[in-house]
């Protein structure tokens, strides 16, 4: 599927699905945003659930929100992964991750875990920014806080979109599994940690700036901030297993649960990112796990890092090339209203995994 000026927004269906809408009255599929613009469903690609749809008529302007959130995990996961053997490549078509998501490894841990926390922050913040009708800013924060400061202003509406997220990418998860306690739990750490980021955000009042006042809110985290978390939490996801009490009289909750796979370790917290196989072998191209390996990769000869050329060609050897490079530099600002540049042109040498 491509993420271009076509393709006005994206859903997603988080075992893997994703599903385009196209801004162009070509079906009976049709979806009408807050500006009244028909947006349909891409018949090329399957549709979204019911519920999905149900919950994208419910919140008119929450369409554009959820694309945002979508495309930015993309963008984050795609960086917080730039020097690893599996860097979250992704591909044209509806399964965008590839089949990297029908597995349960920890890369699918935190393909669940990023885009879900996606879909909360945009929604959360799209509240607050007032692009959606059925929310606004979190205005249960109000009066004294504390000595020299009170709440007020506008926080961001982290309940809505954590509630929205949950019925949203969850719907999507059938079964009683294994593989479907995993998703869902990532998918709530995802959200997790977008709620355990949020920060107080003050602005100060008094004459000329002495701040005898703080007014303050609560403000989301930066998508990179997010990032950073759950990259922490990947690389110390549990290895989990299918627990089940036994017992008839638990509830459907108490019965099936994640347990640790080594029992002497403790059972993983909401928080902790899961998965249950070993990852697939990044170095080398394979169809059947969908791996693209490492081969045509450029790494960095100097560092002994996960970025080095030894780890990342996996010991098969690199090519050295130059390459010359002409950009804009030593702009100059004149007023009003240019900037003028001129072209340098540098050597680069690259090296290339084998």
């Amino acid at each position: 599927l491509t993420l271009s000026s076509l393709s006005n927004t994206l859903a997603v269906n988080n075992s893997g699905r994703w599903w385009g809408i196209i801004n162009v009255a070509s079906s009976t599929n049709l979806l009408t945003d807050s500006k009244n613009v028909q947006l349909v469903l891409d018949p090329s690609l399957q549709l979204l659930s019911r519920k999905q749809r149900k919950l994208i008529r419910q919140n008119p302007g929450i369409l554009h929100s959820v694309s945002s959130g979508l495309q930015t995990a993309i963008k984050e996961c795609k960086w917080q992964f730039r020097n690893r053997r599996w860097n979250c490549p992704t591909s044209q078509g509806p399964n965008i991750f590839g089949k990297i998501v029908n597995r349960g490894c920890r890369e699918t841990a935190f393909i669940f875990a990023i885009t879900s926390a996606g879909v909360t922050h945009s929604v959360a913040r799209s509240c607050s920014e007032g692009s959606i009708e059925s929310c606004t800013c979190d205005y249960r924060r109000r009066g004294p806080g504390g000595p020299d400061w009170h709440w007020g202003g506008c926080s961001d509406n982290i309940d809505f979109g954590r509630l929205f997220g949950r019925e949203f990418v969850d719907s999507s998860e059938k079964g009683r599994d294994l593989r479907f306690l995993m998703n869902l739990h990532n998918n709530e750490a995802g959200r997790m940690t977008v709620f355990s980021e949020m920060r107080q955000e003050c602005k100060c009042h008094g004459m000329s700036g002495s701040c005898t006042v703080r007014t303050c809110w609560m403000r989301l985290p930066t998508f990179r901030a997010v990032g950073d978390v759950l990259k922490d939490r990947f690389d110390g996801a549990s290895r989990v297993i299918y627990g089940n009490k036994g017992s008839n009289r638990a509830s459907r909750v108490e019965l099936h649960h994640l347990e640790p796979e080594n029992p002497a370790h403790k059972p993983p917290s909401p928080h902790d990112l899961v998965y249950f196989e070993k990852s697939p072998n990044f170095c080398t191209y394979s169809g059947k796990t969908g791996t693209a390996g490492t081969a045509g990769r450029f790494c960095n000869s100097s560092s002994p890092g996960l970025d080095g050329c030894e780890l990342l060609c996996c010991g098969r050897g690199y090519r050295t090339r130059t390459q010359r490079v002409t950009e804009r530099c030593n702009c100059t600002f004149h007023w009003c209203c240019h900037v003028s540049c001129l072209n340098c042109t540098n050597t680069q040498v690259l090296h290339e995994c084998l």
